[in-house]
């Protein structure tokens, strides 16, 4: 066996049932990237027209992407936890930066 690969201890049935859990959380990946694409796009379109941003958004857009990442770690096999809602919702890894530059 090649020393990168691990044999696997979980029966054919628990691995179907995370198999399942996966197509429902690449379904929820999706929404995720549609929220974060939206979320760009909106808050770009407030900075243009108020001259400022929205930190609010900024928050919220922090949040969606770390929630997103956990679902990505857990579809790559890289996390066994299943994420929110079966966990409570993640909170922010790393704060947003204090200043936003433009250079």
């Amino acid at each position: 066996m090649n020393p990168s690969e691990h044999e696997v201890t979980a029966s054919r049935k628990q691995i179907a049932i995370r198999l399942l859990y996966t197509l429902l959380y690449l379904v929820i990946f999706e929404i995720l990237k549609t929220i974060i694409q939206i979320t760009v796009i909106f808050q770009y379109i407030y900075l243009l027209v108020a001259r400022r941003y929205s930190n609010p958004l900024r928050t919220f857009a922090n949040r969606v992407t770390t929630y997103a990442y956990k679902v990505m770690r857990y579809l790559t096999l890289n996390e066994n936890g299943r994420p929110f809602p079966f966990q409570e919702f993640p909170p922010e890894m790393e704060r947003p930066e204090e200043e936003v530059t433009f250079s």
